[in-house]
């Protein structure tokens, strides 16, 4: 099984896609399952509805999966397993309140060391911890030994005990911590593989302590995408709008052109426009760079305007409307995005009655044009409509212009016309 796990704390960004499409590719190559799981135990960040977004702009992009979980579904068994390392003694009781340890931490700051707990808890007699009345938190006891593992991208990885340290799998109100719950449920879910940003590496080798703490001896392998930068060259944060998804497909571009572009990204591909489908074909894990990728909106543009011409009359009269897929892609000349093509053809489609100095001289155009027969070709409709109006030049063109597009400058009428002249007596 594959699975993607996010978190409902905000907006998805194209980290968290990145991810997600990474891992159903592989889940179809592998004729494997793939899971959806929302990571909800962090209460006081989950937003209401988020789950739902999650779901509804996955769909976009055309991402389905074969099991849907809340992860705070599973709170029984998080709590279960933590007691039984309790009772291995592979976990241990911790007392002690956050202002002890942050004191602790101070003072590690102070002599300038890294802060490890030092084990104060760990200590305490069976008794010691039956008579405490203080809340507590579970920590993991260290390893005795490192912890390697191989990742198909960055290559053998390892981290020493003082690396993983005691670190906290239950909180004081009986909740797992992230690193509990995600190992847990990808053993409970029979997760194989996990394909994931590489700000996780730390946490790999603590998911499969946990693991293997609990006897479970299958290994899971693992693949951490290099970060994405933004164009200034520094790690892509949360809050620029080009890293939202949804920022993304508001401004115009097309999920199929946001998907290939992800999937490219610090990549080796044997093509440079494809779409999921044709991914799945090819796709491997092991040519993505160990290097961080720069996140080029440029290119997105380019390639948004290349599926745009790709694209069936279908999919883009469901987006441009009925019989305007071949404007739509005429107008990628002018135009990348979705919303600024939109608006040219919202343009020539929409009621005209502004001319400005070139009122009176529409009005003749906008007459003649609805009593004569259009023709096929451009060059008959203007000798055509000259000779009947005696118009010239700059009177003639830029009324034309205006009636025909609604603005007063764009692509050649001849060129145009082609695309609009059945619809040009609803169109004027």
């Amino acid at each position: 099984m594959y699975r993607f796990a996010p978190s409902p704390t905000g907006d998805m960004h194209i980290g968290n896609l990145r991810a997600a499409l990474l891992n159903f590719i592989c889940a179809k190559q592998a004729k494997k399952g793939f899971i959806l799981r929302i990571e909800d135990t962090d209460k006081e960040r989950n937003l209401e509805g988020k789950d739902k977004d999650i779901k509804e702009l996955l769909t976009k992009f055309g991402i389905t999966w074969d099991a849907f979980y809340i992860q705070s579904h599973n709170l029984k068994f998080h709590r279960n397993f933590a007691s039984k390392l309790l009772q291995d003694g592979k976990a241990f009781c911790c007392f002690c309140s956050e202002s002890e340890l942050e004191a602790k931490k101070e003072e590690a700051k102070k002599l300038g060391k890294a802060y490890r707990y030092d084990g104060t808890c760990e200590r305490l007699s069976d008794l010691e911890v039956l008579e405490c009345q203080k809340p507590f938190v579970i920590r993991m006891k260290k390893p005795p030994h490192a912890l390697n593992f191989t990742d198909e991208i960055k290559g053998e990885l390892s981290f020493e005990p003082d690396d993983i340290d005691n670190f906290v799998i239950m909180r004081a109100d009986k909740t797992p911590t992230y690193n509990f719950a995600c190992a847990v449920d990808d053993m409970l879910m029979d997760v194989e593989c996990v394909i994931r940003g590489e700000d996780h590496v730390s946490n790999t080798p603590k998911q499969d302590w946990i693991r293997e703490c609990l006897g479970y001896d299958k290994k899971i392998t693992y693949a951490h995408l290099p970060i994405i930068l933004n164009e200034d060259g520094k790690k892509m944060s949360k809050r620029e709008s080009d890293s939202s998804v949804k920022f993304l497909l508001d401004s115009g571009y097309l999920p199929e052109a946001i998907a290939n572009y992800l999937v490219l990204l610090g990549n080796k591909t044997p093509v440079e426009i494809f779409t999921i489908d044709e991914a799945i074909e090819w796709f491997d894990i092991k040519n993505i760079s160990k290097s961080p990728a720069k996140f080029d909106i440029k290119f997105l543009n380019y390639l948004n305007r290349e599926h745009i011409l790709r694209a069936s009359d279908d999919r883009l009269e469901s987006i441009f409307g009925k019989g305007r897929a071949n404007l739509a892609k005429f107008y990628t000349q002018e135009s990348s995005l979705v919303n600024e093509i939109l608006g040219k053809i919202d343009k020539i489609y929409s009621k005209k009655d502004n001319f400005d100095k070139w009122q009176k001289e529409a009005v003749i155009l906008r007459n003649e044009i609805l009593k004569m027969e259009i023709p096929d070709d451009f060059a008959k409709f203007k000798s055509e409509l000259m000779s009947k109006t005696s118009l010239k030049g700059k009177a003639f063109f830029m009324p034309l212009r205006l009636l025909l597009t609604g603005v007063d400058h764009g692509p050649e009428l001849s060129e145009l016309y082609l695309f609009i002249k059945d619809d040009i007596k609803e169109i004027i």
